[in-house]
């Protein structure tokens, strides 16, 4: 498999995560894939952001589901990036909340990988339709922490591909592999596993697990990474991607794998 540097909400080091600046820089750096997540707002937009509010990263302590698109759209992007001094250097500098198909419209040729972060109400049907609309399926991941989710996005056969949810990590982890085959006309199909390296005392980066995924036909991609020489471990061990916060530090370490 391809190894691929995975840019984490963009450069979200450098940059406010999850905005346009963000995925851009990340784009210029090198990435091979635009990482991101979405909500859905009270109208149905879907807005491209890892929190269910504008808390953290706009100082709006609305939840997206209950605000419109147009409020999202006015919140300050750029306020919640906290630079090594403690400073807040991007605020009311014209940081806004993208949507996702402003997105898919600035970069039609680039991979996307999404994480879907609401479980109710349910945004699979509203997202697999703007996917479809504008092409984009066979570029994109779809993951989500929530088991349901990915596989109603499985279920209404989405011709991208797919991550394992954490329910469904769980299960690789103790389920035989034959078992864990006939589990799949249940989770239908899966293509990837993203974890972090280590969950408590549970290493999801030895090799072990790593060509046990392997063999079941899975690629293996770590978050969040922003350590070089992390990032030279599991490769070396052989994981098939790296999502990180800093891709202009990890690319180097990309390109040696590569080599």
């Amino acid at each position: 498999m391809t190894v691929k540097l995975y840019g984490h909400r963009g450069a979200a080091a450098e940059l406010p995560e999850n905005t346009m600046a963000s995925f851009e820089r990340a784009l210029a750096v090198g990435v091979d894939v635009l990482e991101m997540d979405v909500h859905m707002t009270a109208d149905g937009g879907i807005v491209v952001s890892h929190d269910p509010s504008g808390a953290r990263m706009a100082g709006a302590n609305w939840p997206i589901a209950e605000a419109s698109l147009a409020e999202v759209q006015r919140w300050d992007a750029g306020w919640g990036f906290i630079d090594a001094a403690g400073c807040r250097p991007f605020a009311g500098c014209g940081f806004s909340v993208p949507t996702l198909n402003e997105v898919l419209s600035a970069f039609p040729n680039v991979e996307l990988n999404i994480d879907i972060k609401p479980y109710r109400p349910s945004m699979v049907e509203p997202l697999l339709s703007l996917l479809t609309s504008s092409g984009a399926e066979e570029r994109v991941t779809l993951a989500s922490f929530h088991g349901p989710v990915i596989r109603e996005v499985r279920a209404r056969r989405f011709r991208g591909a797919t991550v394992l949810a954490a329910d469904e990590v769980r299960a690789l982890l103790v389920a035989p592999a034959r078992l864990w085959r006939a589990l799949g006309s249940y989770l239908g199909p899966a293509h990837a596993v993203q974890v972090p390296p280590r969950i408590g005392r549970l290493d999801l980066a030895s090799p072990r697990f790593i060509a046990r995924c392997h063999a079941l036909g899975l690629r293996v991609d770590y978050w969040v990474v922003n350590e070089p020489r992390q990032a030279e471990m599991l490769l070396a061990r052989g994981a098939d991607g790296i999502i990180t916060d800093d891709p202009a530090r990890i690319l180097p370490v990309i390109e040696r794998a590569r080599s």
